[in-house]
């Protein structure tokens, strides 16, 4: 893990080669890639301020900042008007968590702890948050190909969007009042990070310098994505359901493998389904409401073939978590429909 910090080193490179006016895949390549550090200091500054306010605040606040990255990423996206790119990448975050992340830990933890077990209670409540996410994003996309006033597909999204927020914070309330510091350090990912001294003031600081540093590169990689696909024969489609989720959540992703080689499946599963529900239920009807003051109006119109395959990751993922058991089969399993997916993707020839 720490060697990621090294990947610090490309956030000057991506700025000179911006200056210089450099090759555009070299500027995309070096800010995705000095993403990934920031990401990661950004979530082991959370983790600080979380261990010194306690359970509950802790709690709260990896909630809040647990995709950040994510959320300034599609920010920038918005901005630029990139719409198809941002709902993209917001099915390629759930995916990846879903399939990829879980997939992996449930692998390497099976390939070296044997079988491995954890706490179904948990889990059965964030599957079932997961189909109702699954839900919230359907009704808006599929209604609006009978809905012909945009005006009305537009209010029927701000609607859903407000509504997905408030049963987030509901979750949340659950969560928090039926938890103790055990429970709640079970739940968050303090014991596979690194463990640091930080002041709560050097945290904080390192908290805004991780969030503007992110929000530079998220700034030159957004404005290299239509270059970069031209010249890589890649659609922005695939470029947004694949690689930009990788690109913002690696960092949390090798936590979730390593807590299941230690194995702590609890805290691994928290991870991967905990940042699917916050990607859904959180990060998307902000990202709603915010892009009506950037100016970009979001409105959740997933195509067919998102919805298709957020279907088939809630229900496979659904299906190795529910008996409190997993093995390293069971994460191949995931491996492989996240394999068939992005190969999927990879060869449709059109953007969507």
């Amino acid at each position: 893990m720490r060697g990621l910090q090294l990947l610090l080193l490309f956030l000057p490179v991506a700025l000179l080669a911006h200056w210089a006016r450099m090759n555009d895949i070299l500027v995309f390549a070096a800010s995705a890639l000095a993403i990934i550090p920031l990401a990661k200091l950004l979530g082991e500054a959370t983790e600080v301020l979380a261990e010194k306010t306690g359970p509950r605040i802790g709690g709260l606040l990896n909630a809040t900042f647990g995709n950040a990255a994510e959320l300034i990423i599609t920010l920038s996206a918005i901005r630029a008007g990139q719409i198809q790119l941002v709902l993209a990448s917001l099915t390629g975050s759930i995916l990846g968590n879903l399939l990829l992340v879980l997939g992996f830990a449930m692998l390497l933890g099976g390939l070296k702890n044997g079988r491995q077990m954890f706490d179904r209670r948990q889990v059965d409540i964030d599957a079932t948050m997961t189909i109702l996410a699954l839900i919230a994003f359907s009704v808006p996309s599929l209604f609006s190909l009978y809905i012909a006033d945009e005006v009305l597909v537009e209010k029927l999204s701000l609607t859903t969007a407000a509504t997905m927020l408030i049963l987030y914070v509901l979750f949340m309330v659950y969560t928090l009042r039926n938890c103790t510091a055990e429970k709640c350090d079970a739940v968050t990912v303090r014991e596979a990070l690194p463990v640091h001294v930080w002041s709560s003031r050097k945290a904080i600081a390192i908290m805004g310098l991780s969030m503007a540093g992110i929000a530079l590169m998220s700034e030159l990689l957004v404005a290299n994505v239509e270059a970069v696909t031209e010249i890589l024969g890649l659609t922005p489609f695939f470029v947004g359901i694949i690689i930009v989720p990788i690109i913002g959540n690696v960092a949390e992703h090798l936590v979730a493998v390593q807590a299941a080689q230690q194995n702590k499946m609890d805290l691994s599963l928290s991870i991967a389904l905990g940042s699917s529900l916050q990607i859904a239920l959180f990060v998307t009807p902000v990202l709603v409401f915010a892009s009506l003051l950037l100016g970009s109006p979001l409105t959740l119109q997933f195509n067919q073939l998102e919805l298709i395959s957020l279907t088939a990751a809630s229900m496979i993922s659904a299906l190795v978590s529910l008996d409190g058991e997993s093995n390293w089969l069971e994460g191949a399993m995931l491996l492989a429909v996240y394999g068939i997916l992005g190969l999927a993707f990879f060869f449709l020839p059109l953007e969507l």
